[in-house]
């Protein structure tokens, strides 16, 4: 071969190995990201092409399902049967906006594309049937949901309630709320209808029960009730704590003080619930430090995000000096909670002291109904023994008898709550929030507790209180789970 030839079947080779080259990189290497690219249509259209699986409630009620369109290469979106009730818990699933929230992480089941679902893509291949996505299964109990839904009404707020015993999510609710049909395409009013919920300063988008902490006021005292069991500083719920009024907070010449004219002087951990006792509380916190109570309120879930699997952010009890240590002790300062973790302080103290992972996913199926996966209830801690739960109990019990909660009371059926009025904005200036923790009884232990709180921005602020506004909400999503 003479010289030229040689360099051009030289340069030819190299050309050929170039492409070989690039072809596996393209295949083998960068196969995965592009596959998933938000960019790679083909991807959203094969994604689009077939039905999606639904979202079902624990009592067997889809809360989704997939509609056909027309004047677009996306054959289905996505549908809700009453997405503003069930959208804190489904999330959205738009063909231009992604998805979110369980349409999110578990998007693989729904679309059918999981790894456990070869088999059933490899029949449809052969038999000409439709592919089709997987089922997820909820905890979520649709009646109480709606019992959740409808008692916040019109007003700003949340609800999560939860199963003691195994830590399932019964009901999570969040208000104002919005519907995801409205921008599941990807049409220009689809756009105009997300960005009118993204602008609206009411945020429906915003999930209260998981993504938004407040203020647990009075609610918390039952942390700090804990608390002073579990480290020896009484040992009684009738021992007389020692308690001034008012009380001074540690290094400060501010005095804390008690709403209205209530029997807090010296009053025993059971009277200071019954009648939310700031000043017992306070001193309570003080007395045992900021570090123990960081610890007992570490045990009950603070300071570390929740995944349910949806993530919900995480409750602070903040590290602090002695006078905020104090008022963090009665839910104030910089104490933050969600719903859902005030949802579980309840249930640990009905579980006599064990404290369930909470979780939303029951099951995930095959299209064929076959059980891919189900979710063993998992033990989170343990926040206090069950001799100082039932010492709790007692005291919850009491605040609902012959306390501040008497209106999530249930005929015939032991209930224990805590109601809170939590100040808060600069200098306490904007009106509180209501808030209300609870659970109910049965020969069976506990199978409900709940958390409610109400942000009422039109009533009049001597009118808020967790036992008139919140308490009611949390007695209607009890009577639900129990069918009462």
């Amino acid at each position: 071969m003479n010289k030229p030839l040689r360099r051009i079947a030289i340069f030819c080779g190299l050309l050929i190995m170039a492409l070989m080259i690039r072809d596996n990189w393209l295949q083998y290497v960068r196969a995965d990201e592009l596959n998933t690219h938000k960019y790679n249509r083909r991807v959203q259209i094969e994604r689009f092409a077939h039905e999606r699986g639904n979202i079902i409630t624990a009592d067997g009620q889809p809360m989704t399902s997939s509609k056909e369109t027309s004047g677009s290469d996306f054959k289905y979106k996505r549908a809700w049967n009453n997405g503003t009730l069930w959208s804190p818990v489904t999330g959205y699933n738009s063909q231009a906006f992604d998805s979110s929230q369980l349409e999110n992480i578990e998007d693989k089941i729904l679309s059918g594309n999981d790894d456990r679902l070869f088999f059933d893509r490899t029949l449809s291949m052969f038999t000409g049937e439709k592919k089709q996505g997987g089922n997820v299964v909820t905890t979520l109990n649709s009646a109480a949901q709606k019992a959740a839904f409808e008692g916040l009404g019109d007003k700003k707020g949340a609800v999560a309630a939860i199963d003691p015993r195994t830590g399932a999510i019964l009901a999570l609710a969040s208000t104002p709320s919005y519907d995801p049909s409205v921008f599941a395409g990807n049409s220009t009013a689809d756009s105009k209808a997300r960005q009118k919920l993204l602008e609206d300063k009411d945020k429906p988008m915003l999930n209260r029960a998981l993504r938004e902490t407040y203020p647990p006021g009075s609610t918390f005292k039952v942390v700090t009730a804990s608390a002073a069991l579990e480290n020896g500083l009484y040992t009684s719920i009738d021992q007389p704590t020692r308690s001034p009024v008012p009380y001074q907070l540690p290094q400060s010449t501010t005095p804390l003080k008690n709403e209205g004219n209530i029997p807090c002087e010296n009053a025993t951990l059971k009277v200071a619930l019954q009648w939310s006792c700031n000043t017992v509380f306070g001193k309570i916190s003080d007395d045992l430090g900021n570090k123990k109570m960081i610890e007992e309120a570490d045990k009950f879930g603070f300071n570390d995000e929740v995944f349910t699997p949806v993530r919900a952010d995480a409750s602070i009890y903040p590290k602090d000096n002695r006078p905020q240590n104090a008022m963090a002790g009665i839910g104030q300062a910089s104490n933050r909670a969600t719903p859902l973790q005030m949802a579980m302080v309840a249930a640990a103290v009905a579980n006599d002291g064990k404290l369930m992972k909470p979780y939303m996913v029951d099951q995930l199926q095959a299209p064929s109904l076959d059980v891919l996966s189900k979710t063993q209830p998992e033990k989170m801690s343990q926040p206090l023994s069950a001799a100082n739960a039932q010492k709790i109990q007692a005291m919850m019990e009491n605040v609902v008898t012959d306390g501040t909660g008497k209106r999530g009371a249930i005929d015939g059926v032991v209930v224990g709550g805590k109601t809170g009025t939590a100040q808060h904005g600069q200098n306490n200036s904007e009106k509180p929030y209501a808030w209300f923790i609870s659970y109910a009884k049965t020969d069976q232990g506990s199978p409900v507790a709940v958390a409610v709180v109400v942000e009422d921005g039109d009533a009049n602020r001597d009118d808020i209180s967790g036992g008139g506004l919140a308490a009611p909400i949390a007695k209607a999503v009890m009577k639900a789970v129990l069918k009462k």
